[in-house]
Order: structure tokens, then sequence, then C-alpha cells
């Protein structure tokens, strides 16, 4: 059982950045892929990046490849989105998803996740 708590969310001007924060609690060990989601009003929920539970290997959806990076903290039981060169279309709620798995390879954004945080809103605008 995971508990997954997002922080870190806000208003940004189009070219900005912002860091958001996935906090993780439970017994599962290491053994998870942590995914960020995102959903827009009125839009289907999107994944945005993946990364295995050692953090070698990560996964991101073409919209954001180049801009966004996905991390994790083990020790510390944190995951996080560094998001460079914000655009409006990247507003939306965001979410921090874990998928319960042993393999060293990230799940993918269409898997099924098993747990998920609360949201925080990013909203990017002049």
């Amino acid at each position: 059982q995971l508990q997954l708590v997002e922080s870190g969310g806000g208003l940004v001007q189009p070219g900005g950045s912002l860091t958001l924060s996935c906090a993780v609690s439970g017994s599962a060990g290491d053994y998870y892929t942590i995914a960020w989601f995102r959903q827009a009003p009125g839009k289907e929920r999107e994944g945005v990046s993946s990364i295995s539970n050692n953090g070698n290997d990560k996964n991101y959806a073409a919209s954001v490849k180049g801009r966004f990076t996905i991390s994790r903290d083990n020790g510390n039981k944190m995951a996080f989105l560094q998001m460079n060169s914000l655009k409006p279309e990247d507003s939306g709620t965001y979410y921090c998803a874990a998928a319960l798995t042993r393999s060293p390879y990230a799940a993918a954004m269409t898997s099924k996740y098993d747990y998920w945080g609360q949201g925080t809103q990013v909203t990017v605008s002049s």
C-alpha cells in the first residue's frame, strides 16, 4: 500500500519553470515505477513521464521531451518533475502515480497504475 502526495504547482508565465514533488509513503520497498500524468479541463488524462524503480529508465511524452525531466530520490521516498520552457498547453492538474513492479524498466504510461495522488494545479499564463 502506497500513499502519494504532490506539491509544487502554481501559476507561472510562459517560458518559466516549475518543479513538482511527489512524496511517497507506505510499504513497497522501492519496487514501483513512478509516473506523472496531467489533465486539463475538458480533456482526457495524459501520461507525461515515467521513471523506473532504480531511476535508470525514463519515458517522456513527445510533447514534453527536452523540456521536462523526471527524477526520484529513493532514500527520501520522493519523485520530482522539473518543468522548463512551460507553455500554456502544459496547464492542468498534475498527478503522480505508482505502479508496483520489480522490473528494472519503467512501466509504460499506458500501464495500470495502482496508487494515485490527489493532484496539484499548474497554470501557465501571462
